[in-house]
């Protein structure tokens, strides 16, 4: 007897495991005749990846905490850090109201943030120590040092709040894995905006990393700091400030080179240098093998087979056993259930957890078991089916639904797709829902019989008789009563020859065997007839070959290759994909309905903090180009791009580049303000802010390296969203530096040119068509709510369009 046993949604898998396995071992110490086994356990997959994820996070914390305080004062470091354990405090106490948990998606969002919300703290503490260095008083260094990037540090938290909020609305199971990461991170940025622009001011005036005098820093420290300060200082001046000299004299190389690269990034990704996926292959620890036998089939041959199965998966084992130096068992449990028919039954192969399956050699993958036991197991003799198959909460990676009301065609054209399918070695497991049902034998009657009177219900309800009996009697015993029922033996009921052999009796007492009278026509029966969107449907799915293959490519072979020659010769045919295909679509038109909003948001809060709608497109347009480190990122780790996973980690990005973008931009406002002339400003905050964009990037990246260069299989599905976050954040950085400067000198071209097309005269000053300048702010916001306004409309049709 097998038993199973879940949590509901408000209870801990954790805590309902530990409570099972004390009963478990409670139950076994009073019970002698019966033994009670726990098969699987969902708490120790769980508990691994908790392990994991917070290994990881510890490590990421580590070097974030190190790599502040090597390129900070170590004081100043230490108030930053503070931000940590800070923000994580206000997200458990608020999270836990809201109905947060401890999981597997959860903890990844605390990974991700661990680098994002030092970012606030590292501009505010740089700017405070950087009005310190000016000569100012240390109360007076952090009140102006943090008002002076106060705007630009909550318009950049609100940015990428909003652009992580767009998790909340997915669609599908991607919207429900994925929101618990978008409440951490909103929910930690936000207690972390509230400790920069409160906390972390007052800790800085008041400790002493702002005094001239005092106790002076271990000599190690001193060193250490003073040479990474000269190896940033050698980064300025050494790479930086010539890459930007040639941009300011050539402003167009610093948006050519990027689109040059985001050319030859995508080719990457058309030549199949980059691999395309919907959902990664993710690695489990069960291995299910379904087994359906014609329909009738006695239930001692199938079980027969299914132990077949067993046996195979038990030689397996034995074999890797002996090649494993620690002599563990690849596989634990094996369980055979026949079911629900008598000709079909699934063999649950419980392996051993894929973190102890990678210790040692050989490291076999799931899916490298599965073929072993597969090959082990060879030819299941007279199988209508057979399918070694892991489970995946994303659906099956193929799965094609036809579509047709005539029954001939459909079924003709699903085995000729099957065929097709066979083909390709990057599939496996290719089946169909349509299986035989029971054998039948359907009874016509023949123009004899119909010339002796006879009609086929008559018929039938003699067989049915004969066959299965007819109550005749009933007699009263007692205060009970007994039916008396009359068939032929046994012996006269054996076959088809005792079925033609029956005699079936006319209206005026003659009978005539059934042979003479009726044909017997053998048939299947129906299994079940299945629909989908009010159309009868046959579903064709397949699983890749390993975790290697490109799915998106297969589909697109199947899609154009495929399937149009089959709809082409059966007409009636139609089709669609569904899932991961539908699951991806899900999320997709739920993306593109709230990815207008989210834009708009974006948009606006950009405008409002910079009044200024040719930097606000400066600031967006930068964001195409992340794409670049995204997909080199993926190339250079081997890992296919996810178009969920890895989509996910780029929305996640988008907020953290407007970020990067924001400290610059609204340092160069300041300059303007503060009267210097246009180019000099701009080449000023440009280097002024390399040190903290520098900072906040490598932390962020820091935060997740961890991650992606686990080795674990507990992570990899993991990993594409920390590839796109990390690798695009490095390329964002240089974009940040170099391409928005650029953009900023060309737009100031532009402006400068078309104030002077409609005003004529002398070409105005660079510095008075910028809309920082004083005086000019209210009329730069007037004028970019309009085409605010207008991006907003085209946006809002575009999504009704869709």
């Amino acid at each position: 007897m097998r038993i199973s046993v879940s949590n509901t949604i408000d209870e801990s898998l954790i805590f309902i495991a530990e409570y099972v396995n004390d009963y478990i071992a409670a139950f076994n110490e009073t019970h002698e005749d019966v033994e009670a086994a726990i098969i699987s356990d969902g708490s120790v997959l769980l508990r691994q990846r908790i392990d994991l994820l917070a290994e990881n996070g510890l490590i990421g914390f580590s070097l974030v905490l190190i790599l502040l305080a090597m390129f900070l004062k170590l004081r100043l470091a230490f108030w930053v850090a503070l931000a940590i354990p800070i923000s994580f405090a206000g997200m458990f106490m608020i999270g836990a109201m809201m109905g947060l948990q401890i999981n597997v998606i959860s903890l990844f969002g605390m990974i991700i943030v661990i680098g994002i919300l030092v970012d606030d703290g590292i501009v505010i503490a740089e700017n405070i120590y950087s009005h310190w260095e000016r000569g100012s008083s240390p109360s007076k260094a952090a009140l102006e040092g943090t008002m002076e990037v106060l705007p630009a540090v909550f318009s950049a938290i609100l940015t990428t709040m909003i652009a992580f909020g767009v998790f909340f609305f997915l669609d599908g199971i991607t919207g429900e894995f994925f929101s618990d990461i978008a409440l951490v991170v909103i929910l930690t940025l936000a207690f972390s905006l509230i400790e920069g622009a409160f906390i972390l001011p007052g800790h800085i005036a008041h400790s002493k990393a702002l005094r001239r005098e005092g106790p002076p820093q271990p000599a190690f420290v001193t060193n250490v700091q003073n040479g990474l300060a000269s190896v940033m200082e050698w980064m300025k001046e050494k790479f930086y400030r010539p890459q930007l000299n040639i941009i300011f004299k050539f402003p167009i190389l610093g948006i050519a080179v990027p689109i040059a690269l985001l050319v030859i990034s995508f080719s990457l990704i058309g030549g199949g240098l980059v691999k395309t996926t919907i959902f990664p292959v993710i690695e489990g620890d069960f291995v299910t093998a379904s087994l359906k036998m014609p329909a009738g089939t006695p239930e001692g041959e199938t079980f027969y087979w299914l132990e077949h199965i067993e046996e195979a998966a038990w030689r397996v084992n034995e074999r890797m056993k002996a090649r494993r130096p620690d002599g563990k068992d690849v596989i634990k449990i094996i369980n055979v259930y026949q079911g629900p028919t008598t000709f079909d039954g699934t063999v649950l192969i419980n392996m051993l957890d894929s973190e102890a399956r990678q210790a040692y050699p050989p490291q076999a993958s799931s899916l490298a078991i599965t073929d072993s036991i597969k090959a082990e197991a060879g030819i299941i003799y007279g199988a209508e089916a057979i399918t070694y198959q892991l489970a995946s909460p994303f659906g099956k990676a193929v799965s094609i639904a036809m579509f047709s009301d005539d029954l001939l065609a459909l079924d003709q054209a699903v085995e000729t797709l099957k065929d097709s399918l066979s083909e390709f070695s990057d599939l496996r497991n290719i089946e169909d829902n349509n299986q035989p049902g029971l054998r039948e034998f359907n009874v016509e009657l023949k123009d004899k019989g119909r010339l002796l009177g006879l009609d086929l219900q008559t018929v039938i309800g003699q067989v049915r008789s004969g066959f299965f009996g007819s109550e005749v009697q009933r007699l009263q015993r007692g205060q009970d009563e007994v039916k008396v029922w009359v068939r032929y033996t046994e012996d006269d009921r054996r076959s088809i020859g005792d079925l033609e052999d029956m005699r079936i009796r006319t209206q005026n007492g003659e009978s005539y065997p059934l042979r003479e009278i009726a044909r017997i026509v053998p048939t299947r029966g129906v299994i079940a007839i299945n629909h989908l969107d009010g159309k009868r449907e046959i579903r064709v799915e397949a699983d890749p070959a390993s975790a290697d293959v490109s799915t998106a490519s297969v589909l697109d072979e199947i899609e154009n290759r495929i399937l149009p020659p089959i709809i082409e010769r059966y007409p009636s045919v139609s089709f669609s994909f569904e899932g991961q295909v539908r699951e991806n679509a899900k999320t997709q038109k739920s993306a593109q309905t709230v990815g207008p909003v989210v834009l708009i948001l974006l948009l606006t809060v950009i405008i409002l903090t910079f009044r200024s709608f040719s930097q606000m497109a400066a600031v967006f347009l930068i964001i195409p180009f992340g794409l670049i480190g995204v997909i080199w990122g993926h190339f250079l780790l081997d890992k296919p791009f996810s178009f969920i996973l890895s989509t996910l980690g780029v929305l996640a990005l988008v907020g953290i580049m407007v970020n990067d973008a924001l400290v610059l931009v609204s340092q160069f406002n300041n300059l303007i303000k503060d009267g210097k002339p246009f180019k000099e400003a701009l080449w000023e905050a440009s280097l002024s802010r390399f040190r903290p964009i520098f900072l906040t990037s490598v932390t962020t990246i820091a935060g997740l390296a961890p991650l992606i260069l686990e080795k674990s299989l507990q992570a990899q599905f993991l990993i594409p969203m920390a590839i796109s976050i990390s690798f695009g954040l490095a390329v964002a950085t240089l974009l940040v530096l170099i391409t928005l400067p650029s953009l900023l000198l060309l737009f100031n071209a532009y402006k400068i040119n078309l104030v002077w097309w409609f005003k004529g005269g002398d070409k105005p000053d660079p510095t008075s068509v910028e809309p920082a300048l004083e005086g000019r702010q209210k009329h730069y916001l007037i004028w970019t709510a309009v085409p605010l306004a207008l991006i907003g409309l085209i946006i809002f049709l575009s999504s009704l369009a869709g």
